[in-house]
Order: structure tokens, then sequence, then C-alpha cells
């Protein structure tokens, strides 16, 4: 890409799909949003950006849409609903899909789209919503292989690193991995801290210190002051959207015939704290609920 910089669609504008289009507009690139919340597309205006009409508007007037969305529903409608972007296909676009979703969902969604001239590429993002508006994320872009070449200035402005994982849908095998890693370090750092608390270590001590040393993960970086808080309430995802990540890791491995020991004990801690009510909250508070299991 050379020149003036090409219009971007980004549909979705939630916890990952918000930062995504204002990296975008930091970089210089025109977005044109949109989301089925009005507030999110005048946040996105106040930013800078242009509020679409609808996902067909969004695709009619970009040559590349991003989509970011939270269920196979809101894919389906995205792309193949009555203003949904296939209607507003054309030879040039390219639709970068970065949601956490089942591969089957998503080649649907490819096929109807090449049927209409455009290319489909699965993207999912790794890291939560505070890394993403930090600039942290990575992205696993799969399928065609030029598209994703053309497109790199593009993840470069919302993306720390971009990995090229090969066929379309290897990007979601990828990230349902990534997923297992971070349910599985979450819990480990709400043991470790609920540990050192009963222990009598300070814990704001003990957090800089295991950070610092051989036993750190990015999610006792980024997790573990939330729950040294105690405050889950600005969730990266809620728990209640995070048990559907715990579904697809779980069908994942059966699918695969491959033994997950760790995951299905850790996933547990998630639909405690749903059962605690903390369904809205971050996936921190499962130090809360360890908390609440040693205090009895």
């Amino acid at each position: 890409m050379t020149g003036t910089p090409p219009a971007i669609g980004v549909v979705g504008l939630g916890n990952m799909g918000g930062p995504m289009a204002r990296h975008l507009l930091s970089a210089g690139f025109p977005v044109r949003g949109y989301d089925v919340r009005a507030e999110a597309m005048e946040q996105l205006e106040i930013a800078g950006g242009e509020a679409a009409t609808s996902p067909m508007d969004a695709a009619m007037r970009s040559s590349v849409v991003l989509t970011s969305l939270p269920s196979e529903a809101a894919l389906s409608d995205a792309i193949s609903g009555p203003v949904g972007i296939s209607h507003g296909a054309h030879d040039s676009l390219v639709v970068v899909e970065t949601s956490t979703l089942p591969i089957p969902a998503k080649q649907q969604a490819r096929e109807l789209l090449e049927e209409r001239g455009a290319i489909m590429l699965d993207c999912p993002l790794s890291g939560t919503a505070s890394q993403m508006r930090a600039m942290d994320a990575v992205i696993y872009a799969s399928g065609d292989s030029g598209a994703i070449a053309r497109l790199q200035p593009v993840f470069s402005a919302f993306t720390r690193a971009t990995y090229e994982i090969g066929a379309f849908g290897n990007g979601m095998k990828l990230k349902l991995l990534a997923n297992h890693l971070v349910t599985v370090h979450t819990a480990a750092a709400a043991e470790a801290l609920v540990l050192a608390g009963r222990s009598g270590l300070d814990l704001e001590l003990a957090h800089q210190a295991l950070t610092d040393g051989a036993g750190t993960s990015r999610m006792l970086e980024v997790r573990g002051p939330l729950m040294l808080k105690e405050d889950f309430s600005e969730a990266n995802m809620p728990i209640r959207n995070y048990l559907k990540d715990v579904d697809l890791i779980s069908a994942f491995a059966r699918e695969t015939s491959s033994p997950l020991l760790l995951f299905p004990i850790c996933a547990q801690l998630c639909i405690a704290a749903m059962a605690q009510g903390r369904g809205e909250e971050d996936p921190a508070a499962m130090f809360a609920v360890l908390k609440a299991m040693a205090e009895g």
C-alpha cells in the first residue's frame, strides 16, 4: 500500500473494535465505523471517524472492513443480514474477521463473500481489551497470503505484531490455544495471590516481585492489579461472554482428541464466578472465588 491510506470500515466498536478504530485514525487511516449501539458510533465521531449507516454502507465505501463481533448471530447479521457487508461487497474488498467465533461460521461467511467477489481473512486478536487500548495485542492472520501481505500496514496500525498462520481457520485454532493459556494463567495468578495473602505477605510487594521473576505471566501482569484491588468491574471481557470461549476450546479439544487436564478445572472458576453473580465482571474475579473458598 502506497500513497493515500485506504478507507477502513470497522463493524463492531466494542472493547476491541473501538480501540482498533481509534488506533487506525491515529495512524492516518480514514475510518468508517458501524455498531448497533449509537453511543459507540458517537464516540468514533468524537475521535475523528465517520459513522456508517450499516455494515453494507461501511463495505461499499471502504477497501478493507474489519469485523469485531460478540457472537455467531452478530457475524451472520453483519455479513448476510438485510444491510450486511455482502450486499455492499465488491471485487476490491477485503474483510478481516477478528472475532473469536467457530470456524464453520467464519467459513460460511467467507464463502458468501467470495461469491460476491470479496476476500475474507480469519484474523483473530490475542490480547485483552486493555492490551488493545495500549496497542499490545497481536493478530493471528490466516487465509489469502497476498491479501495478508498487502494489509501489513493496516495491521501494524493497531497491533504489536502479526503472525501469518497459513490456511483460513488456522488463526482461530491458534487463538483457541492462546485463550486456553489465558484461562489457565489467570487461574494460576489468582491462586498464587490468594496464597500470598493468606500467608501474610504484602500483596503489592508480592505481585511486584512475582512479575519480575521466573513465575510471571502476561495474565499475572495484566489481571494481577485487578486482583489486588478486588475490583473486577472494568471487564476486559465479561465472564458471561468468556464462557463462549471456554465452550469453543472444549469443543476443539474433543474434535482433536486432545486431553485437557488443567483447563476444565480452571474453567470451573469462571462458572463459580457466574454463580456468585459476577457474570459482568472480568475473569480476574477468579481471585474472588478462590478467596471465598479459602475463607470458608
